[in-house]
């Protein structure tokens, strides 16, 4: 058995920082290297992430999570510094492991294993 936080950064991270830079490259039309520079990562990185090279197994779970959109815009304004968007990622990873979300995640990668 995994502890919720080796899955959510197993699993979650990566869709969550998927999720934003895909927000950020295609709706608010930043360069996959500011992107990078916005979420402390390399270009190379946000290269995966928009061609659903990482954090695809979970992505599509995540897609409806408004708090995503909102970080991702905070972000490109500027309005959040890092520190804000990281808080507002323990947020929805509070709020994950309230749900099933984690507990589906744990099932499903014994169903994978």
């Amino acid at each position: 058995m995994r502890p919720p936080c080796e899955l959510v950064v197993r699993y979650v991270l990566p869709a969550f920082r998927s999720l934003v830079a895909r927000e950020l490259a295609e709706n608010h039309h930043l360069s996959q290297m500011v992107v990078a520079e916005r979420l402390g990562i390399t270009q190379a990185a946000v290269s995966y992430y928009l061609d659903s090279k990482r954090g695809a197994r979970t992505t599509k779970q995540l897609e409806s999570v408004p708090s995503i959109r909102k970080v991702a815009e905070g972000i490109a304004t500027q309005r959040f510094s890092f520190t804000n968007a990281m808080s507002k990622f323990c947020e929805l990873c509070i709020a994950l492991r309230k749900s099933s979300f984690i507990c589906d995640l744990q099932h499903g990668e014994r169903r994978v294993a």
